[in-house]
């Protein structure tokens, strides 16, 4: 029988042994979600205080679609506004107090706000 790398078998879930040696393990990965028309998504614009020291940052959360176009939404966002941030996990951080400014640019892109 061939020797099989370690690692192979790291990533396999519920899977223990198998005795069968035709089976062939067939990894299933998380399915990235298509990017949703800008129309048809209802994007939540908040300030947040908490865990952030006592900072306050102006949150972005609903965004439904792809990690890339996500990033490319923070980016415009955080020039516009001419601070920094971060997105990542299906949100987008601008710091400071931009509620007022970022729902104005994501209503002018042709996304639907919700302010809170």
């Amino acid at each position: 029988m061939a020797k099989r790398k370690k690692d192979q078998f790291k990533n396999r879930k519920g899977i223990v042994y198998s005795t069968d040696d035709s089976y062939q393990y067939e990894e299933y990965g998380d399915a990235e979600e298509e990017t949703l028309d800008p129309g048809d998504q209802q994007l939540i614009v908040s300030l947040d205080k908490r865990n952030r020291g006592g900072k306050a940052v102006t949150l972005v959360t609903g965004f439904v679609g792809l990690e890339e176009d996500l990033k490319d939404l923070g980016k415009t966002l955080k020039s516009k506004c001419g601070v920094g941030g971060s997105a990542k996990a299906g949100e987008i951080i601008v710091q400071g107090d931009f509620r007022d400014k970022v729902a104005g640019l994501l209503t002018d892109l042709g996304y639907r706000v919700k302010k809170r």
